[in-house]
């Protein structure tokens, strides 16, 4: 196939886990030889991060404007597919500019809670309630009730959860010793603060003899960070793998929009998985269909619960490494993703096809 996205970022990673997903799952579309056009708005901001420039697996191109985007309107028409991400600068006048040239059209929503709560009050900068019915396919980072309810309320046609994923190619156990006997990794949200306060912060007070981690930009100048944490303010993906290998434990946290909604995994947990750093997690609704808690990871609520899991075994901790790293690579590669994705565009394809059967039979009707 032929398929073209217009997302966030590809470009750069820097305070965003966009990009990180759809390089995994664009390198696994190449990989199953479909030919992919990646369109990103050029901002100052990646520009100026930019750790992926060119891309061996995707041809990724740059506009400025809306009317720059004029000059794909060829590879756009052409298309098996063109999906539309969240967040994408503008989206939502992007998508009344493409909306009639695409075969198929989709969106893709990697931030499916906080779209729902725009759409609740009209609509976001990427998406307005009216858009939804004209998209052939909405893919969402967020499964459950929430797919329900985007058919339901929102009109859309296919609603069907499209996680994110992981690059098992790259992240995978290194060969490097323990630095960190718990780390984070994400950029600053105020809304998941309190949660790293309980959960790493605080431990890291109570245990002055252990060494802590927190990686990601954007964190406040007034935060206290007890001497033991070791902030590091970017990490690129390459060396996502290195730093999971090297911790104790690696510690998962959502956003509070995430959690409430439920079945929203982090890239970061799938990652660590796949890297067989065993994981604490904040505990959300559906968390259980992903990975078996007590078996895969184990979950945190408090700082009592670090505490226990500081104790725990190496034995013991190892082996719950090995358990989600063995979920991971068996259900949320990219690879599978990559195989879901064929399937709704096929589901999306012959949903078409039979509409376009109703409208001739009709049509026919009404004349006879």
């Amino acid at each position: 196939m032929r398929l073209v996205f217009l997302g966030l970022s590809l470009s750069s990673s820097w305070g965003n886990g966009h990009a990180t997903t759809y390089r995994a799952l664009l390198r696994a579309l190449d990989r199953c030889g479909h030919e992919v056009l990646f369109l990103e708005r050029d901002q100052p901001w990646y520009a100026a991060h930019r750790d992926l420039p060119a891309a061996d697996f995707c041809a990724l191109r740059f506009y400025d404007h809306l009317a720059d985007l004029d000059r794909y309107n060829r590879e756009i028409t052409q298309a098996d597919a063109v999906i539309v991400g969240s967040y994408v600068p503008n989206g939502a006048a992007v998508i009344d500019q493409i909306a009639g040239l695409a075969r198929v059209l989709g969106f893709y929503d990697i931030d499916t809670p906080v779209t729902m709560a725009a759409l609740a009050e009209g609509g976001a900068d990427y998406l307005r309630p009216g858009q939804i019915p004209r998209f052939d396919l909405y893919l969402s980072f967020t499964g459950g009730p929430s797919l329900q309810v985007l058919e339901r309320d929102y009109g859309a046609r296919l609603a069907r959860p499209l996680y994110c994923t992981v690059d098992a190619e790259l992240h995978r156990p290194m060969p490097t010793r323990r630095q960190w006997d718990l780390g984070y990794l994400g950029t600053y949200s105020a809304d998941r603060q309190p949660m790293l306060e309980r959960l790493l912060i605080e431990p890291a007070r109570r245990l002055p003899q252990h060494r802590f981690a927190v990686v990601g930009p954007l964190y406040p100048d007034t935060i206290c960070w007890p001497a033991n944490v070791d902030r590091i303010e970017h990490l690129g993906p390459a060396g996502h793998p290195d730093f999971y290998s090297s911790l104790g434990w690696a510690l998962n946290l959502t956003r509070a929009d995430m959690r409430l909604a439920g079945y929203s995994p982090s890239v970061r947990l799938f990652e660590a998985s796949a890297c067989g750093c065993p994981i604490l997690s904040d505990l959300w609704p559906g968390l259980e269909t992903f990975f078996q808690p007590g078996r895969d990871l184990l979950v945190a609520r408090g700082t009592e619960d670090v505490m226990r899991a500081m104790a725990v075994r190496d034995s013991r901790r190892s082996a719950i490494g090995a358990a989600g790293r063995a979920r991971t690579m068996d259900r949320h590669t990219a690879d599978i993703r990559a195989q879901e994705l064929e399937g709704f565009l096929e589901e999306a394809r012959m949903w078409n096809e039979r509409r376009s059967l109703m409208r001739i039979v009709t049509a026919a009707g009404a004349e006879a």
